[in-house]
């Protein structure tokens, strides 16, 4: 499946692109809010499956209409916890891991940030997990997800399309990166998701990508790492990042990253 072959739809705020699959269809929504959410539906025989709910109270009520056709069997709910007035009746379905970074861990913490800096649009209200899961294949919605632990919640590959969901990608904006081993990290699942020959890669903060732009972004994480090796401060490296990427969106993403590499 190419990234950039699908069927487009705008809405009053957000838009989405369909990939159509055959019996599968995934539907792409980005929600055109200021952190750049995605959130995607599988759909599958009139039913559907969520991944990442939105976060924003006209994103939550529009997605919600525009799902109104599939009965929603359930919301995968990883790394963005808030949101809860989005389809609060669905099964709700998290790691432990997961529901502890949002009720209590760093999620949390941003969570109560952002609820701070955009005040009453941002729903900051949790979703309520209905159902704890573990690694392994789980099926929902006759449709079958193999759930894969990460260090704060879960990823989510989907077989039937070739298709994997991780938290973050974005070859041509800047990543969240909690330091050189955190980017060793990240560089080390990007090479398995290459070695494995997935036709898209799904992420909350991106339009869905490709096994080129997980090399893409590979080359910028090792430059990252270099960059920094030969800063003496915060100032310096995020100077030296943004000269050598001037293009790049998510300056808000260096200056976290900044901070965790000069702590």
């Amino acid at each position: 499946m190419n990234k950039n072959t699908f069927k487009f739809v705008k809405l009053a705020k957000g838009e989405v692109n369909i990939y159509d699959f055959g019996a599968v269809k995934l539907h792409a929504y980005k929600t055109n809010d200021p952190i750049s959410d995605e959130v995607f539906a599988v759909e599958k025989n009139g039913k559907a499956v969520v991944i990442e709910p939105p976060c924003f109270f006209d994103n939550c009520r529009e997605l919600t209409e525009y799902l109104a056709p599939f009965a929603v069997e359930g919301v995968f709910v990883a790394y963005h916890g808030a949101g809860a007035s989005f389809l609060p009746d669905a099964a709700k379905y998290a790691t432990r891991n997961a529901a502890e970074y949002s009720e209590s861990g760093g999620g949390k913490a941003l969570i109560d940030n952002f609820a701070g800096a955009f005040g009453d649009v941002f729903d900051s209200s949790l979703h309520k997990i209905s159902n704890i899961i573990g690694a392994g294949k789980i099926t929902v919605g006759g449709i079958d997800f193999i759930i894969t632990q990460t260090a704060e919640a879960f990823d989510v590959e989907i077989p039937e399309i070739n298709a994997v969901y991780t938290h973050m990608l974005g070859h041509d904006c800047h990543s969240i990166i909690a330091g050189a081993a955190h980017a060793d990290g990240v560089i080390a699942q990007l090479k398995e998701y290459i070695r494995r020959g997935y036709d898209l890669i799904l992420t909350s903060h991106y339009t869905p990508e490709d096994l080129k732009d997980a090399q893409t972004k590979i080359d910028y994480l090792e430059n990252l790492k270099a960059i920094a090796a030969e800063c003496d401060d915060a100032d310096g490296f995020k100077s030296r990042v943004r000269a050598e990427y001037p293009d790049y969106g998510g300056d808000n993403y260096l200056e976290m990253t900044a901070g965790f590499f000069f702590a």
